[in-house]
């Protein structure tokens, strides 16, 4: 049988990044995310560090690196947890209330990393990478609720969602309310708002006018320029 170093050994620097994130991220509780953190994780799960500094490069671009492979590791549970045919169940309202809900209570006993996250992403060097990750999570919720909007609803929906989720997250790191009450009634206030800015909207919008203007600008947050 084959131990946890083993099998860590086994991984390309992809799939260790992955691996590793979860330990990275209980770690920056403490250090931050920085090296401090990447190392206590590396020794946490029996990874060589220096192959684990190897998936995660010193450098300005480090933090942001781990915090990515962290985010990535919360969508594939969530992806793994709540599979489309398993929301198909649920009405649309729902289904995205439920898909940033099991995100919050992912990192509930982790908030003070949310924290030093939203402070690592709040960097004016390390905007256009945040705005990708929130882009690239609020397009696998939208994805995972059946969404397969094409037009200029592709962008706004993933816009409006990935404002939502920050903004919940600013509300949650600060949250001292018995299970995160407070930062859960937010959330629904937020929804609530969208839901009826959609009917208005569906009101006076045809979806067949073209808005050019309006797609290459949300363009953009799908694929910032370098």
């Amino acid at each position: 049988m084959m131990t946890a170093s083993s099998d860590y050994a086994d991984m390309t620097l992809d799939e260790l990044r992955l691996a590793l994130a979860p330990d990275i991220a209980a770690s920056a509780v403490f250090d931050g995310w920085n090296e401090t953190a990447l190392e206590a994780a590396a020794e946490m799960a029996g990874v060589d560090v220096d192959v684990a500094k190897l998936a995660f490069p010193s450098g300005s671009g480090q933090a942001m690196d781990m915090i990515d492979a962290w985010i990535a590791n919360v969508d594939d549970a969530m992806a793994k947890e709540w599979p489309q045919e398993r929301l198909a169940e649920l009405k649309i309202r729902e289904r995205i209330r439920t898909l940033v809900a099991f995100r919050l209570e992912a990192v509930e006993h982790i908030d003070e990393a949310v924290r030093r996250a939203m402070s690592v992403m709040a960097m004016p060097q390390n905007a256009p990478r945040s705005l990708q990750l929130g882009w690239r999570s609020a397009d696998i919720m939208w994805r995972l609720a059946g969404d397969t909007a094409t037009d200029y609803n592709h962008y706004t929906k993933r816009a409006i969602l990935a404002g939502i989720y920050s903004a919940t997250l600013a509300v949650f790191v600060n949250d001292t309310s018995e299970g995160k009450a407070k930062t859960h009634e937010f959330l629904e206030r937020r929804i609530d708002g969208v839901m009826k800015f959609e009917k208005v909207k569906a009101q006076f919008l045809n979806s067949d006018r073209e808005l050019p203007s309006l797609t290459r600008f949300l363009g953009r947050l799908r694929y910032p320029s370098r």
